[in-house]
């Protein structure tokens, strides 16, 4: 899968979703730090990249509604240190197929997942696909 690191996801994630056989950019890889959301945005979609990123902006369906973009999954963890999120955007990576979330609004926390498909635009709460 061709993933995108927004700059608030570490880039030390890189190495290791490679090693998970994913094709990974990060936003400073290609000098897009300190743009604006519709920046980067616009940058995944253009690459066909699903975003991964903690910015809750990015969970506003009339801004990026499902099915107009590669996929867009949103990480709130319990702690935002940096060493918690990275471990829970890998596990979350290494223990879910994300080929099914190809167009979807992903909501990840500690409790669930909740995904907002393309063709229904309808959430499943809990499910992690």
């Amino acid at each position: 899968m061709k993933l995108k690191l927004d700059e608030n996801i570490s880039r030390h994630l890189k190495p290791i979703l490679e090693k998970l056989s994913h094709d990974v950019l990060t936003v400073s890889d290609q000098g897009l730090l300190s743009q604006n959301d519709i920046t980067i945005g616009m940058a995944a979609k253009t690459e066909g990249r699903m975003l991964l990123t903690l910015d809750l902006e990015f969970g506003d369906l009339r801004k990026y509604p499902p099915g107009e973009h590669p996929g867009i999954i949103l990480f709130r963890p319990r702690s935002f240190g940096p060493l918690f999120v990275n471990r829970f955007v890998e596990d979350f990576v290494r223990e879910t197929d994300l080929e099914p979330l190809r167009g979807c609004v992903v909501l990840v926390d500690t409790s669930k997942v909740r995904v907002r498909h393309p063709s229904t635009n309808i959430e499943q709460n809990g499910v992690q696909e």
